[in-house]
Parts: structure tokens; C-alpha cells; sequence
């Protein structure tokens, strides 16, 4: 952030020979309620945008057909970003008239809710400007008090540091402890701030194919995501958001969700992972076997191909694991 800080102040630092931006929305809304994952603690939460194909693929190419049409009619020049530059969509597009920045920090539309992606066309072109949206959110503060992991110091404003998006997604290595527990089940982003806004009464399912969600994102079973290793992870997300994580920190958001689930069948392949290449992976994996397993029952669920040594090693790191949350455990 503070290396683009300059370029995200104005949108001329950019690209100077800009005299317009028009902003466009892309519904990806769900085909029902993200909230009810939260009861199926065995499954894996994927966040709604990411259960099929990446968005930026979809989304520029569909810009740049529109900015060529603009061109071919308008003259000019263009450019078109999602996500792919330091821009500040988000109050752009609250200027556009697209919506309204909420007290979640995402935009909310009258028509979309909040489930929705932002792009924008860069032109040259001195086109006519539309009235900015005015805030709709009133009294209401559900997005605030959803949150998990009390990720909103106050309306408007968002501790990415404690978002469970930001640690699913972009935090590398461990994840603080204090935020294992709210995580419950969520691997790779979370939508409960979006989910219960009172404007998705009107927004609508995803019409682009691609955006609908894959049958085999929609709850997949933990047990089977444990198994993956680099290569079938690779491939079971090829063309997915998911992907760009990394084999190393989706098995260890998928560890936390198995240490939170309670299921005693997850207690094999969760001790697999102790003998993981990756050192945040183990760790994770002895935090979770802590969480499924008590100290005493440890030798009765010890895998078999766990030597005596490398059993002392993981009880040694279990004592300094959980030392740090006792009463946790």
C-alpha cells in the first residue's frame, strides 16, 4: 500500500491523459444464503466470488470489448483495470452512481445488494458525468456485528489485520492464534459482513456461467480437501482464484476448519500433515490434532508411521503450542 499510495491519491497520477472513468458492475450473486455453511462444520466455506472460474479473466475481457466498441464509436484512447492497478474503485464508483461505500467498506447497490464486482474503463474522451449515489445504509449495523473476529474498529472502516479474508487469502504463515476459533470453517475468504446486508432483497443469482458456483465448491467435504497435494491442488483449482494461495496455506486453512469441525474422522489424515515439508502446515496440523485429540488420548490416534522420535518432536511442539492458549484447548 505505501509503495502505490501516490498513484491511488488521483487517478490522473495513472495516467495523466485521462479525462474520464467509466465505471461497470458485475453481478456474481449466490443461488442461496452463504450464512448456512456456518452449520456444517465438516464442510469447507468458500467465499462466494471464488467458487468457480477468476473473476479478472471474466471481467477485462468483457471490458475490453466495451472499451473497443468505445473507441470504435467515440475516438480516443482507453484503458481497462480490475484489479490489475493501484485504483480506487470503490469510491469511484460511488461517484459514478453505482452505489454506496458501506459501513462494511464494500459498495452496496440498490439493485445488486452487495454482490458484485467493480471495473473500470480509462478514456480519453470528455464524456457526460452521472450523480453519485448517497448512503442508504441508515441505523443498521449488522455487517459490523456479524463479523467474526471484530474486524470493524467503527462503521466505514475495516482492521485488515484481523479480517478473515485478509488471513485466509494473503496472511502467510501462521495465523494468530486468537483467530483460529472464529474462523470456524471458512478456507478461503468470508462473506458474512455481505451476507447479511438488508439490500440483497434485491439483488439477483449470477447469470454468467462462469460465476455460478461449481457443484463440487459448494460444500466441499474437508476430508477430501485435506488429500491434496501440490499437484491435484493445482489442478482441482486450474482457472480458480484459489489457486494463486498455494497448496502450503490452503492446507493450513483447512487444517484450522478440521480443528474447529469436532470430527473425530478427520483425526488420521490431520496427523498425516504433522509430518508436512512445510513447517507452518505441521504447526497448524499440532493445533489442530489439539483441538480433535486430547494429550492423553494422543498415542491411541498417533499414526503409525509416526516414529518415537518424531512422536516426542510433535509432543514438544504441542506443549509449546498450546501453551500460548491453555484453557483454549
Amino acid at each position: 500500500m505505501p509503495e502505490t499510495e501516490v498513484r491511488r491519491s488521483s487517478p490522473l497520477e495513472l495516467w495523466p491523459e485521462a479525462r474520464s472513468i467509466i465505471m461497470l458492475a458485475m453481478n456474481y450473486g449466490p443461488d442461496v444464503d452463504p450464512m448456512e455453511m456456518r452449520n456444517k462444520p465438516d464442510k469447507a466455506h468458500i467465499s462466494v466470488y471464488a467458487r468457480n472460474r477468476d473473476y479478472h479473466d471474466i471481467m477485462k475481457g468483457k471490458l475490453k470489448e466495451l472499451a473497443s466498441l468505445l473507441v470504435s464509436k467515440g475516438g480516443g484512447d482507453v484503458k481497462v483495470f480490475v484489479d490489475t492497478a493501484p485504483v480506487m474503485e470503490k469510491p469511484l464508483a460511488h461517484s459514478a452512481g453505482l452505489g454506496w461505500q458501506g459501513k462494511h467498506s464494500n459498495i452496496v447497490s440498490r439493485e445488486l445488494g452487495s454482490w458484485f464486482f467493480l471495473g473500470s474503463i480509462f478514456s480519453t474522451l470528455d464524456l457526460p458525468l452521472d450523480e453519485s449515489e448517497v448512503d442508504h445504509c441508515g441505523n443498521c449495523t449488522r455487517c459490523l456485528t456479524i463479523c467474526p473476529t471484530s474486524a470493524f474498529p467503527a462503521p466505514y472502516q475495516v482492521d485488515a489485520n484481523r479480517c478473515i479474508s485478509y488471513l485466509t487469502i494473503e496472511h502467510h504463515g501462521p495465523i494468530p492464534l486468537e483467530f483460529r476459533k472464529p474462523i470456524g470453517n471458512r478456507i478461503y475468504g468470508c462473506d458474512d459482513c455481505l451476507s447479511v446486508c438488508p439490500w440483497n432483497k434485491f439483488a439477483q443469482s449470477a447469470s454468467e456461467a462462469k460465476l455460478q458456483a461449481r457443484e463440487d465448491l459448494m460444500e466441499p467435504a474437508l476430508s477430501d480437501l485435506l488429500q491434496l497435494d501440490d499437484p491435484t491442488f493445482r489442478k482441482f483449482f486450474s482457472g480458480s482464484p484459489v489457486k494463486r494461495i498455494g497448496r502450503n496455506r490452503f492446507i493450513r486453512n483447512c487444517l484450522i476448519a478440521a480443528g474447529n469441525s469436532g470430527e473425530e474422522n478427520l483425526i488420521p489424515i490431520v496427523l498425516e500433515h504433522l509430518q508436512d515439508e512445510d513447517e507452518t502446515v505441521r504447526a497448524t496440523a499440532v493445533w489442530a490434532t489439539a483441538q480433535l485429540v486430547s494429550a492423553a488420548d494422543f498415542e491411541t490416534h498417533k499414526s503409525a508411521s509416526l516414529t518415537n522420535e518424531q512422536s516426542e518432536l510433535v509432543k514438544a511442539e504441542w506443549e509449546q503450542e498450546t501453551s500460548s492458549y491453555g484453557a483454549s484447548v
